[in-house]
């Protein structure tokens, strides 16, 4: 079993700025792909960013130029730093963890985009 720990997140006014981590019970240099996902208030899910083993990254394009999600190996930790918010950004964002047979994921954080 693999436990995820969530931070961050917060109510920010457009164009601020917040970080969110994760940090994982398991050694993350060795998990296929970490990911922050959103689920918005219309309920619609979207994979945010993702870093791969290999550390390779990939962004949604709605966020993309904005966002970037990296790691600390050392301390089994993911981060994603999200710049120049808009009030579409708000939604509630889990991190996840996924292998070939296996997803695991946090307990979620609220980010709020709001003047």
């Amino acid at each position: 079993q693999v436990h995820i720990v969530e931070s961050g997140g917060g109510l920010v006014q457009p164009g601020g700025s917040l970080t969110l981590s994760c940090t994982v019970s398991k050694s993350i240099s060795s998990i296929y792909q970490m990911s922050y996902f959103r689920v918005t208030p219309g309920n619609q899910r979207e994979l945010v960013a993702a870093i791969f083993r290999g550390g390779t990254t990939h962004y949604a394009g709605s966020v993309e130029g904005r966002f970037t999600i990296s790691r600390v190996v050392a301390n089994n930790t993911v981060i994603l730093q999200m710049d120049s918010l808009k009030p579409v950004d708000t939604a509630v964002y889990y991190c996840n963890a996924h292998e070939v047979d296996a997803d695991w994921w946090g307990q979620g954080t609220q980010v709020t985009v709001s003047s």
